[in-house]
């Protein structure tokens, strides 16, 4: 949008435009309405598009679903790709790969986080943090920081270029690749593609290390800011190795409250059903899962970066362990030791990760078991497959069922975007609350909106498998739900 209210009043409808294209990765619209008073009675971020992967992949033969699931989206489907991977795994009988395809896929999943975090940090989310929230639209852009901060742009482009490389060296193609087969991968490493990568892992590493020293200074700058925008206390849940450390390829559930007290931990994939339930409103095409000791009401939780070092106990990658503990230690003088509940504690999070990420594909880079041979093992077919990681975006669940002719018969999918539907609900309401009632609502105030949302990285065509035009539509409700307002970007 080029100025504060450029829409047409009609009948007490006013519509704005924004242009260009929102920085939030789907289709979505949220709605805010008022009270009599003019206050904010209601906010809803609502996801309007079809979901239907789960069915249409039904008839499909199992191994089959590596390489089709992935195409439900084109942000994350290296993630989508490994999932199904890990599920295929669990109905072909094996339980443990060999250390080469371990390996190899944990390199991918390491590399597709790394380059998916890039862009939601620097692409999605720089422009508002380095040039404000209500800077003019046509600068608040990665065009507009890559022109005042020139390093960055560097950064996000290296960054994210060796991320996709790593998913190409393993995988055959930067996107849907073809490395998973039942049981395990179907080629290793090559020296040669081993030797490229480990020349690009050190700057990568540095830039990503740089990246979160600037980010220190926009928290120092804004403290205030960063520990109460769109600020919600929750539970939260991410997978934990065995020993508690960080993991984001495999290991166990663990749920923790907003305290700090532990919900449920321990729980393997193929339980996921009897701790977590999912419930449809009518008004979104997202499911909202939750806790089911809880409720519906009091069990939503968070997942992603936040989640994940809310609930480790340690990164087992040191300069990421250092940055996990400076990252808790601030968040533990705010709320005596427990979890940190600031919304925009998501960046500092996500940029820990990275760390971690670089870290790990490095050491993996050296590990000459990514040169082995011994690819696949078989196991007594089972008629069931559940499988968990995470994701860029926070904890995904695949689950797939087949009958005796080896055909899929049931798929569900929880991608981590469902995962927080809720809070992002909740985080959309506190900041309309906070920045937009009872103001004439700007561009910039409405972008605080995105603001929040972009915190969690959305995926919205992954988490409904959208089809269609991608836009984000804002709607301003009077008390009656007639609209006063509307905002479209896209």
């Amino acid at each position: 949008m080029n100025d504060k209210d450029n829409g047409n009043r009609d009948s007490g409808t006013r519509r704005i435009v924004i242009d260009p294209v929102t920085r939030v990765e789907g289709h979505g619209k949220v709605t805010l309405r008022l009270d009599d008073a003019g206050n904010i009675a209601q906010a809803r971020f609502h996801v309007v598009e079809f979901r239907g992967f789960e069915r249409f992949i039904q008839g499909r033969m199992y191994w089959e679903v590596p390489v089709i699931v992935q195409r439900l989206c084109g942000i994350c489907p290296v993630s989508h790709h490994l999932g199904a991977g890990k599920a295929m795994d669990a109905i072909a009988g094996v339980d443990r790969l060999t250390p080469t395809a371990e390996k190899m896929r944990r390199l991918m999943h390491y590399g597709q986080v790394l380059q998916s975090s890039a862009v939601n940090f620097f692409h999605l989310a720089s422009p508002d943090l380095l040039l404000g929230f209500e800077a003019p639209v046509e600068t608040r852009t990665i065009i507009g920081v890559m022109e005042r901060y020139p390093e960055v742009g560097k950064w996000a482009i290296m960054i994210r270029k060796f991320g996709q490389m790593v998913i190409a060296a393993t995988g055959g193609r930067r996107i849907h690749p073809r490395l998973c087969v039942p049981g395990g991968v179907n080629q290793n490493l090559s020296v040669e593609y081993r030797d490229n990568l480990r020349r690009d892992v050190e700057p990568v590493l540095a830039w990503c290390c740089q990246a979160l020293e600037l980010h220190r200074a926009f928290i120092d700058a804004h403290p205030e800011l960063h520990a109460e925008f769109a600020r919600i206390e929750s539970h939260y849940m991410s997978l934990v190795a065995a020993d508690g450390g960080l993991d984001l390829y495999d290991g166990r559930l663990r749920a923790m409250d907003a305290k700090g007290g532990m919900i449920f931990d321990g729980i393997p994939a193929d339980r996921y059903a009897d701790h977590l339930g999912e419930e449809v409103r009518p008004w979104s095409y997202m499911k909202f899962p939750y806790i089911r000791a809880l409720g519906p009401e009091q069990g939503w939780y968070r997942v992603g970066p936040l989640a994940q070092l809310n609930c480790c106990a340690f990164i087992g990658t040191p300069l990421a362990e250092q940055a996990r503990r400076d990252f808790m230690a601030q968040g533990g003088v705010r709320n005596g030791g427990g979890p940190i509940h600031a919304t925009l504690a998501y960046h500092w999070a996500r940029l820990v990760c990275m760390i971690h990420c670089a870290e790990t594909i490095r050491i993996l880079l050296h590990d000459d078991d990514l040169q082995g041979s011994d690819l696949v093992v078989t196991g007594e077919k089972r008629l069931r497959g559940i499988s968990v990681l995470e994701a860029p975006r926070g904890t995904l669940f695949h689950h797939y069922e087949i009958d005796e002719q080896d055909r899929i018969v049931r798929a569900n999918l929880i991608v981590a975007t469902t995962h927080n539907n809720e809070a992002i609900n909740r985080s959309i309401r506190q900041v309309a609350e906070r920045d937009l009632a009872g103001r004439d609502i700007s561009e910039g105030l409405l972008n605080h909106l995105e603001v929040a949302i972009r915190a969690y990285d959305p995926c919205l065509s992954c988490a409904t498998h959208a089809l269609g035009q991608m836009k984000l539509v804002v709607t301003l409700e009077d008390s009656d739900g007639t609209p006063i307002l509307s905002k479209a970007r896209g």
